[in-house]
């Protein structure tokens, strides 16, 4: 597994009121458990849900100004903050940069990013050429993986 590297939880979309407020789009399940962000540079002090987002105040933002300033700031903790996995349980930022090899450990690239369409997730692979595929998280498509690699049914490789 990579170092300790910073996971994006959630991003400041916009200021909620004159007090200095902020409106979230939280990417993980929720944000309980959550104080520190940004490597200490924000705390949280209180978190509620809106009519359209979860609205958030950080010790730091005094002001509506202050809230707008931080418009498109992505609020993130250590990997190892986050809870622990089951077994065969993943998070994505755990896959992103792995390398990708055949059944025969020949290389197909490195993973660049992972999408959920609603049927599970689907790996982003991006060959040496630059040329990118996709294939599904499922067994059948990646019979092996481990965090330093992804083993994959060539059958499955464009």
């Amino acid at each position: 597994m990579k170092n300790d590297p910073p996971v994006t939880l959630a991003a400041v979309i916009g200021a909620h009121g004159v007090a200095g407020e902020v409106r979230l789009k939280v990417f993980a399940g929720n944000l309980d458990g959550y104080r520190s962000f940004n490597e200490g540079a924000l705390t949280l002090t209180s978190l509620r849900h809106g009519g359209n987002g979860a609205i958030a105040r950080f010790a730091q933002v005094p002001d509506r100004t202050a809230a707008e300033a931080l418009r498109g700031t992505a609020l993130t903790v250590p990997r190892s903050a986050l809870p622990p996995l089951a077994e065969g349980e993943y998070y994505h930022t755990d896959l992103i940069g792995l390398p990708a090899v055949t059944l025969d450990g020949d290389s197909l690239g490195q993973v660049v990013a992972i999408d959920n369409f609603g049927a599970g997730d689907v790996i982003e692979i991006e060959r040496p050429t630059g040329k990118r595929f996709m294939v599904p998280m499922r067994a059948e498509a990646v019979p092996d993986w481990s965090f330093e690699r992804l083993v994959v049914d060539p059958t499955f490789v464009e």
